[in-house]
């Protein structure tokens, strides 16, 4: 490394911690309101978190259900249609007409 990228490193700092102590004599509150006003604003945070998964949660077991309840249809229809055509394949097989034709 040159000497500039030093020299700029520590006017990094020297600007970095002039910003902070500028940011403490401004601050618009102590340091207890402002510690209480973000945990405050976290807590928040955190059961908007809950609540957000709460309802995920229940949209996904809602969505589950749905999808059990097409595939039993599904099921059903399908079960439907395979005793019809094995009926129908049975009758044709066992009529006399039917058996001329195979």
């Amino acid at each position: 490394m040159s000497d500039h990228d030093g020299g700029s490193f520590l006017w990094f700092l020297a600007g970095l911690g002039v910003g902070t102590l500028v940011g403490i004599l401004y601050a618009p509150r102590s340091g207890d309101e402002t510690r209480d006003q973000w945990r405050s604003k976290a807590e928040e945070g955190r059961e908007y978190i809950r609540n957000r998964a709460r309802d995920a949660k229940q949209q996904a077991s809602d969505l589950v259900d749905r999808g059990r309840d097409v595939v039993t249809q599904q099921k059903e229809q399908f079960r439907s249609a395979y005793e019809a055509g094995r009926q129908a394949y049975q009758e044709k097989t066992a009529s006399p007409e039917g058996a001329k034709n195979v």
